[in-house]
């Protein structure tokens, strides 16, 4: 009996020491969640939060149904300056105004981006895209001569190149049935940016099948589901239960190949020094030799692991973005014939009959074509919405908001403001002549961010976007076969239609 009594008197104390340690971890999240919650509670937004599991059981599984979700809790709340909706038990501060956006980011204070970013982590390292405090500092200002347009402009020989590629892809589709173009500017997209970024031609217009390609799409499916689903947010349960296999398994595909990439180019510039290289004809530079010379104020050189955060943050953000602008665009303008007509027009006065590649004079002849591109990124914004984490307790527009909220900006709202964009579902180009830009709030249109971390690489972006749409359209008359109805947009990582991009091409009569 007494031995009893000592295994229950042992087993009692167990539990009161579990008890203990368990109240002492869960004691500080659990003070700041409800501190979180009382401070929050004046904010309107989504009906029907639970404590602790939040909105996350009214979220749509499908990826356009949740995005629609989204998008209606901001024209729902339109005449309010923002909304709230929790994750979990995770606060999310929607934010679709100028003038609410904009103190978050002009700010130098709420420059980290939101907890969410983290799933990006095991891909990307921490490099520019998810870097915080003084590395994001130190690195944006390493980065930023490289990105200088006298730079960019040796890049426009393999954007025409690979252009030309594309042409040929499409030239078999002329006169015939409706076909999807989506992949074809995308693996376009993702030849420019591996030639650019690391300076290998990996052939992807050529081999859609090749791992690496099948790979970088993978990941962003496979991060932007867990990005949705707190119940996978936890590392272990994510890799026993969720994704945590087959994204390790893509992950050493991308991380060997890149890896391997600067290892080769890194061993070539120990054996040919500038003074050599410079004898003979010159060798295209692509961002990673810059990134081997780069050096901070002290002195020191990036890494091989800086060198490879930030190839592969180039890698993931330069080609999903360029290729989503320029699908959306292809479709506004196979839809509205009166803007092709005149897009058309300024390319023949450009180019004659000519078929000549595009140089850097023609691109800043190319005006309304830039302005038929910026009013696609205007409707279908490439990044259609992203977030911050507040840095520190602040006012928005008179509510409290606590420092650790994340703060979500939803470009694919904000551009949709019918007080700086008239009738804002129509396509209209002319909205971004100058003289009808004049007086615009500047945080009303922000498809590159906005403030001190905006996209880096908006210049190579647009650069880009205007040889490809430039070269096809020179070459095709292109009729878009879809409604705006039938698009429907995946707001996940990048704006994408779930069944792509339908068109039609006719050779275009000189």
């Amino acid at each position: 009996m007494a031995i009893l009594f000592g295994l229950y008197t042992l087993g009692s104390i167990t539990s009161i020491v579990l008890l203990i340690l368990l109240a002492c971890i869960t004691y500080h999240p659990l003070k700041r969640y409800i501190h979180k919650w009382n401070e929050m509670r004046p904010i309107p937004g989504m009906e029907g939060a639970f404590p602790i599991i939040g909105n996350a059981l009214q979220f749509k599984a499908n990826a356009a149904d949740f995005f629609n979700q989204i998008i209606e809790l901001t024209e729902e709340n339109r005449h309010r300056a923002l909304a709230k909706v929790w994750v979990g038990p995770v606060p999310f501060l929607i934010l679709y105004h100028a003038e609410t956006i904009e103190p978050v980011l002009s700010s130098s204070r709420h420059l980290d981006k939101s907890s969410s970013y983290r799933f990006l982590q095991p891909w990307l390292g921490t490099g520019l895209l998810t870097s915080t405090g003084d590395k994001w500092r130190s690195r944006r200002k390493m980065l930023t001569p490289t990105f200088h347009f006298s730079i960019l402009t040796d890049f426009l020989d393999v954007m025409n190149e690979q252009s030309d590629i594309l042409i040929q892809k499409m030239h078999k589709h002329v006169g015939g049935e409706p076909f999807n173009c989506f992949s074809y500017i995308t693996l376009c997209a993702l030849d420019i940016i591996c030639e650019t970024a690391m300076g290998k031609k990996i052939y992807a217009q050529s081999n859609a099948d090749s791992e690496y390609v099948q790979s970088v799409y993978k990941m962003s499916d496979i991060i932007s589901r867990r990005q949705r689903a707190p119940w996978w947010w936890p590392d272990w349960i994510y890799n026993m239960f969720g994704d945590g296999q087959e994204q390790a398994k893509r992950l050493k595909i991308l991380h060997s190949f890149t890896a391997n990439v600067i290892k080769e180019r890194a061993a070539h510039r120990s054996k040919v020094s500038d003074s050599e290289s410079d004898q003979g004809p010159r060798k295209r530079r692509a961002f990673l030799d810059m990134l081997l010379k780069t050096t901070s104020d002290d002195g020191s050189s990036l890494s091989h692991e800086g060198i490879q955060e930030e190839v592969d943050t180039f890698m993931f953000e330069g080609h999903d973005t360029t290729a989503a602008a320029m699908n959306w665009t292809l479709h506004l303008i196979g839809t509205h014939l009166d803007v092709q007509k005149k897009v058309q027009a300024e390319l023949q006065e450009v180019f004659g009959s000519s078929d000549r590649h595009v140089g850097v004079e023609d691109l800043k002849k190319l005006r309304y074509l830039e302005c038929a591109i910026k009013e696609s990124l205007r409707i279908f914004p490439s990044v259609p919405l992203f977030a911050r984490s507040i840095c520190e307790d602040c006012h928005i527009n008179g509510f409290k908001v606590p420092e650790g909220v994340n703060a979500v900006i939803i470009p694919y709202a904000l551009h949709r403001d019918p007080r700086f964009f008239p009738e804002p579902e129509e396509f209209r180009p002319e909205r971004f002549l100058p003289e009808n830009s004049v007086g615009r709030h500047p945080y009303a249109y922000i498809p590159f961010s906005a403030g001190p971390r905006n996209c880096i690489g908006q210049r190579f972006a647009l650069m880009e976007e205007k040889v490809v749409l430039a070269t096809v359209l020179r070459h095709f008359d292109v009729e878009a076969c879809q409604s705006r109805e039938e698009l429907r947009p995946l707001g996940e990582l990048i704006l994408r239609p779930e069944k792509g991009i339908w068109i039609r091409l006719h050779k275009r009569a000189h």
